[in-house]
């Protein structure tokens, strides 16, 4: 068999389509239901043009443990297919010790959050971040301070949301900022623990910008609070959430189906391989005027030069376009120069990847299906990098400091 190598370079756009109604089930505690917190979300919500559907299950002092042991959790998850479902812990629960979070909080949000996503492949599970009481937690040296006992709530917040493939509304960032940055407002109500209605309007505005990404301020709904208040609340949790998106773990709602694809030249003849996260509708646009094409591995002819070919790709939990720019290069093996990165078969079947004067930084192997599938290989110690051969290896791809090449190698 005569493999042929091809050489393009990728440019992939995402786009993303705004969607101003979401549906969200809160679980947590009194922390919550003090001053009826998703009541005022859906009210900040309203008046900024924007609608939330919304249901909540609050039980004064219950942990994750204690969620997870409760049947209307998962009445409550399976009534609707909720955009998100934010879980809070116990206000003390995530600043425990390392091991102790580990052993009695962990396991129980991932028991939540997997009821979750077995329930609807597109929600989202956000965790509510909650705040170190006003003078830390006195019984413990290690949380004795408001500051040390929001530094573990945040990273317990964090390492949680990361374990379970969910996201985080930051409002113990939001929190840290308002009480560094303008004491006068109070956010705590008179046991320094639980949020006074400026508290619970500074976690409402964080939950906008987190489950909206979008911006709170200029929002009319004050809660009866100084619209001035109002004004530098909106602007804080504005800014904690938008500006450090990726922290948070933030995804957009319409943004969970998410699309992806490769190419390989034999010839003039490409094979596109598309991978989504989810079964979804896929159309080619080839980038040379041709009619579109459908499925994911169509096959399509073109004459030497290079293309934009665009993914149109939708499904249950969202849309996604994706495009690559290819240069086809009917170049057969025999003419291509030593000095580029080419791929061949030696006598043992195996595949040998010649580098020469280019450092390897990633390789991958797809099937058939376009789906990563394990590859080892050896370096040697002419250069050349050696892959057992496998019958599932439909293309390699393999990334170099300049340089890509992905070639069809059945």
């Amino acid at each position: 068999m005569k493999l042929i190598a091809s050489i393009f370079f990728v440019l992939v756009v995402q786009l993303s389509w705004t969607q101003d109604s979401i549906s969200v089930l809160f679980i947590g505690n009194s922390y919550l239901s003090v001053n009826n917190l998703p009541q005022m979300v859906q009210d900040l919500t309203q008046s900024l043009g924007d609608h939330m559907l919304m249901d909540s299950k609050m039980n004064g002092g219950f942990t994750f443990q204690s969620h997870a042991y409760d049947a209307t959790t998962y009445t409550k998850i399976h009534a609707k297919p909720w955009n998100f479902v934010v879980l809070q812990g116990q206000s003390q629960e995530p600043s425990f010790p390392y091991d102790q979070v580990n052993q009695q909080s962990l396991p129980y949000a991932q028991q939540i959050s997997d009821s979750v996503y077995a329930s609807n492949g597109c929600s989202q599970v956000n965790y509510y971040m909650t705040w170190g009481r006003q003078v830390g937690d006195p019984q413990w040296d290690s949380i004795n301070t408001f500051d040390k006992m929001n530094t573990r709530l945040r990273n317990a917040y964090l390492r949680i949301a990361d374990s379970t493939n969910a996201s985080v509304s930051p409002v113990g960032v939001a929190w840290k900022y308002v009480r560094d940055n303008y004491p006068a407002i109070n956010l705590y109500a008179g046991d320094g623990s639980h949020p006074s209605l400026e508290g619970s309007y500074l976690a409402a505005c964080t939950f906008y910008s987190s489950l909206f990404q979008k911006s709170s301020v200029g929002a009319s709904y004050t809660a009866g609070l100084n619209p001035q208040i109002c004004a530098i609340l909106q602007q804080v949790a504005s800014s904690v959430v938008l500006d450090s998106i990726p922290t948070w773990k933030l995804v957009h709602h319409d943004s969970l189906f998410n699309a992806s694809f490769v190419a390989g030249v034999n010839q003039y003849d490409v094979l596109f391989a598309a991978t989504t996260s989810s079964p979804g509708n896929l159309v080619w646009d080839f980038g040379d005027g041709s009619p579109v094409g459908f499925g994911q591995n169509p096959t399509h002819t073109y004459v030497a030069g290079t293309y934009t070919v665009t993914l149109f790709a939708s499904g249950a939990c969202g849309m996604d376009t994706v495009q690559q720019q290819i240069t086809v290069n009917t170049v057969s093996l025999d003419d291509i120069t030593t000095q580029w990165p080419y791929l061949y078969q030696n006598e043992q079947g195996d595949f040998v990847c010649q580098t020469r004067l280019f450092d390897v930084m990633n390789i991958e192997a797809m099937n058939l299906a376009g789906q990563q599938i394990p590859v080892s290989h050896t370096v040697n110690s002419d250069g050349t990098i050696t892959f057992p051969y496998n019958p599932d290896i439909f293309m390699i791809r393999i990334d170099f400091d300049h340089y890509v090449l992905i070639q069809r190698v059945h």
